[in-house]
């Protein structure tokens, strides 16, 4: 399963190790993230408020 995750602080943070612990956690994503959550998933340069992005980047990436 694919997971993006919008925001970039200590509660982002948290919820992403988590996330990745799952064995149903394909691929992590997190929207702007920090350098935190860029050691656990993949960090992605989209403003927390650009919904038109992130919308495009869920389609591009199959998300469901």
């Amino acid at each position: 399963m694919n997971i993006l995750i919008v925001g970039n602080g200590g509660r982002e943070h948290a919820l992403a190790w988590k996330i990745k612990q799952s064995k149903l956690c394909s691929n992590l994503f997190i929207a702007p993230g920090n350098a935190g959550t860029d050691q656990v998933g993949k960090n992605i340069s989209i403003a927390i408020d650009d919904f038109e992005a992130l919308g495009k980047f869920c389609i591009e990436n199959r998300f469901s």
